[in-house]
């Protein structure tokens, strides 16, 4: 199970005007969210011996089910379903799944270095790259989840996309990079996720 560090990491990280705190217990949205991540993390979290860590929530995705690279698409069985989702798929989710589809090995824990979902004010149907300090304030979070998960010395980090993988340096975290799945990488993606979680 992980432990109150995290939570108390990921409420901790600011909200600009143009992010969308996605875990915020105020809201009926947030809670649904929340309660999504909590049994995600209980489902992987004993087993996982890796921690895929992307850059931020995507609109069409984790903005609705609260957990990373997961669309209305891919949420399975034991989630809580949003009564109005923004979108009914995202690419990144699919192709996310896809590549770990029929594995029999443990499934990866998968998180967003900014764990809020920065878009283009005022319009929330969009994303934007999260800025520097973003990023910063993001970065304990994952740190208290890969801690959570028993630390470097059992779990390996893949950066998902190069500015993952800079953001993780930042915090002190060395990670192999792989292709974002996003913009034509998905091939290239699942070669390399396949060919790592061997």
């Amino acid at each position: 199970m992980i432990d109150q560090r995290f939570w108390d990491a990921l409420d901790a990280v600011p909200v600009e005007s143009d992010a969308e705190a996605l875990y915020d217990v105020r809201s009926a949205e947030g809670r649904l969210r929340r309660e999504n991540l909590s049994r995600y993390l209980d489902r992987l979290a004993p087993t996982a011996d890796t921690l895929l860590v992307a850059e931020a929530p995507g609109w069409r995705g984790m903005t609705n089910t609260g957990i990373p690279f997961t669309s209305m698409r891919e949420l399975g069985p034991g989630y809580l379903v949003p009564p109005e989702p923004t979108a009914p798929w995202e690419a990144s989710s699919r192709v996310v799944h896809a590549a770990l589809a029929g594995r029999s090995g443990p499934l990866p824990v998968a998180w967003a270095i900014f764990p809020h979902h920065p878009f283009v004010a005022p319009d929330r149907l969009t994303n934007r790259t999260p800025r520097p300090a973003e990023v910063r304030s993001g970065a304990p979070v994952a740190l208290a989840l890969l801690e959570a998960l028993g630390g470097v010395d059992r779990v390996r980090v893949v950066a998902v996309g190069r500015k993952a993988q800079g953001a993780l340096a930042l915090a002190g975290i060395d990670a192999v990079a792989v292709r974002h799945p996003a913009q034509g990488g998905a091939r290239q993606f699942t070669e390399q996720v396949q060919a790592l979680l061997r």
